[in-house]
């Protein structure tokens, strides 16, 4: 098993897939790939909030999402900013009631929100997710 805390060994993305042992990561990776035509970024952050190796999509220089991977599932950052808020906020009454519920209880700053949802399964908030991701690639 891979330590995600050891900033000395580099893992790749098929370490990551068995470390998370949840077949939802590898479709939620392959699913922003296709949709974006982008590559995965592994990358180590040294973040005091979030210390580890994770995954990053960018499209066009723009963050799309940064995938933190966990034992049986994942946690997928999705940042809305200024501009994706309204879009976001006409969403959310649509939106499975977990999201609603980050989205309410994560503090803005900056003008932004750095949403952290915990996904194992695919259904309403795994499509909820990618449809934040939708907005922040559009706006």
């Amino acid at each position: 098993m891979i330590d995600l805390q050891d900033k000395n060994y580099g893992p790749a993305m098929e370490e990551l897939e068995e470390y998370v042992g949840n077949p939802v990561f590898l479709q939620f990776c392959s699913e922003i790939k296709a949709a974006y035509q982008c590559k995965e970024k592994i990358e180590y952050s040294s973040c005091s909030w979030e210390k580890g190796w994770n995954v990053k999509f960018k499209k066009a220089g723009k963050s799309l999402c940064t995938i933190y991977p966990r034992e049986g599932y994942f946690t997928v950052l999705v940042v809305v900013g200024t501009k994706e808020k309204p879009f976001v906020e006409e969403l959310l009454p649509d939106c499975a009631a977990e999201l609603r519920s980050i989205y309410r209880e994560t503090r803005e700053g900056n003008g932004q929100r750095w949403l952290m949802v915990d996904l194992e399964e695919r259904g309403r908030l795994y499509d909820d997710v990618l449809r934040f991701i939708r907005i922040r690639r559009n706006s």
